[in-house]
């Protein structure tokens, strides 16, 4: 099941995506990852559908990643007495702690830790931004607002407030609960929403405590501020445009989108670009052009993964957009624009022994027209170190861990195998061999440019190079 494409594709499941018939049709169409949205569904639809994915990881033989995202805190408007009302521009409407139903002038909203946080000229985004208020009065118990931007108004709707650092925990009881589960089952990743800051980050790392990879959703304008602490606290990085798009102006978006993927690639992390990729795939067989241009222009730009939200969790056509996905990201590979760009965003290698040894394997490979960078590690830092770089030829993971075999799934072109742990150089060069003859990256004649830590199970000790040919052992 080698792709021929080096971005990854991670699909969510739900109800148009739960049988096992339908997820193997996923991952053959080039589902990489999937992804349970703990926002939907209970506790009993998630085990169902992991335990299908790891039956067809047995079946396929290849390392699929599981990521858990986590719903994090909801802000939203209570109920409405006499149904949905209509704001009019120009006109004042009030939020308060109060139990009373609303009407056309005020509304519930049970959420003090938001008015302990608002300041006068503050900006509230009903409604996935449809409503636009401003505050002009506030107080721990209510605010005044006038409306920007008017329209109709139901119950429960969502509420963003992207003027302030919200009070608010990135987690909620049900998230440390959907947390426990999570990881008692055995996801690779988990996803945390409503990040604002690293120590948010920090503290679900704390709790994962190296049982899965921590993947930030920048989705805040808060987040970007502190955009680099961020990236140290975590393992991956998603580019949440839904939220995003909500809280900064849509025309900041794709400027967003770039720098975000530019400063993960700078740091080794993954980044994943997400949601509305193919947002009419939902209930049509093939999507607009503009977002066939949209999920390229990711590609285009270096993400590792690009993400199908509704379009397989409830859409009409699941096996057909992951499809389509896969056909665009290949597309995209094989232009020779995309590797001129991918060069022209190159890294700089840290003044690292690792860095340096994976900066000139990269070199090395592309001098020699290799058939792929092999790379034995226990942690995946000397796969990702290799992917940072972005070779022109295909990276081969070996390491004797299963979850880091999962986690590499969402990593940019990185192939990884499950092996057993090896004990001496010469052992090393003969499992390449042999590994990456059977995986269908080498034959006969060959060379293979290698990369490990001395001695042997040193996490992030990459300080050997070594260029082999298939029918020889010797470099």
């Amino acid at each position: 099941m080698r792709r021929t494409r080096s971005a990854k594709i991670l699909a969510t499941l739900g109800p148009a995506s739960s049988s096992r018939e339908r997820i193997s049709e996923l991952f053959e169409a080039g589902a990489d990852v999937f992804r349970l949205n703990f926002s939907h569904g209970s506790y009993g639809d998630h085990k169902a559908r992991y335990d299908i994915i790891r039956g067809l990881e047995e079946h396929y033989q290849r390392p699929i990643g599981i990521l858990m995202d986590l719903q994090g805190p909801k802000i939203r408007v209570g109920n409405f007495k006499d149904g949905p009302v209509r704001l009019v521009g120009g006109g004042k409407f009030r939020l308060d702690l109060s139990d009373a139903p609303g009407d056309a002038s005020r509304a519930p909203m049970p959420h003090p830790e938001v008015f302990a946080a608002l300041k006068e000229g503050s900006r509230l985004f009903l409604d996935d931004g449809k409503i636009v208020l401003r505050t002009e009065k506030c107080s721990k118990d209510h605010v005044e607002t006038v409306v920007v931007s008017g329209g109709m108004l139901s119950d429960h709707k969502g509420v963003n407030v992207p003027d302030v650092v919200l009070p608010l925990s990135a987690m909620t009881e049900k998230d440390y609960q959907d947390l426990e589960f999570g990881l008692n089952l055995g996801v690779d990743w988990v996803a945390l929403s409503f990040v604002q800051t690293a120590d948010d980050v920090a503290h679900l790392r704390g709790l994962i405590s190296g049982q899965a990879g921590v993947l930030a959703k920048l989705e805040k304008p808060s987040a970007l501020v502190h955009l680099d602490a961020i990236l140290e606290q975590s393992d991956a990085v998603m580019v949440a445009r839904g939220d995003l798009g909500v809280e900064v102006p849509p025309e900041d978006v794709p400027s967003l989108q770039k720098r975000i993927i530019r400063a993960c690639r700078a740091a080794g992390k993954p980044v994943v670009v997400a949601t509305q990729m193919l947002d009419s795939m939902v209930h049509a067989p093939t999507p607009t052009r503009a977002e066939a241009s949209d999920v390229a222009t990711a590609i285009y730009d270096g993400a590792d993964a690009v993400m199908l939200s509704a379009e397989t969790a409830a859409g009409d056509y699941p096996v057909e957009a992951v499809s389509m996905m896969n056909r665009i990201i290949e597309r995209v590979e094989n232009d020779e624009l995309y590797r001129r760009l991918i060069e022209a965003e190159g890294t700089v290698p840290r003044a690292t022994t690792a860095d340096a040894i994976t900066a000139a394997a990269t070199q090395v490979a592309s001098t020699l027209s290799a058939a792929a960078i092999v790379t034995f590690t226990k942690t995946g830092s000397t796969a990702l170190r290799a992917a940072r770089i972005r070779p022109d030829v295909p990276i081969l993971c070996l390491t004797p861990n299963p979850m880091i075999a999962r986690r590499m799934a969402l990593a940019w072109d990185i192939h990884a195998v499950r092996t057993k742990e090896i004990g001496s150089f010469s052992e090393m060069v003969q499992k390449a061999i042999r590994l990456a003859t059977r995986e269908g990256f080498s034959g006969a004649g060959d060379r293979l440019v290698i990369t490990a830590g001395v001695p042997f199970g040193t996490p992030g000790a990459t300080n050997v190079l070594r260029v082999v040919q298939v029918d020889s052992e010797e470099g």
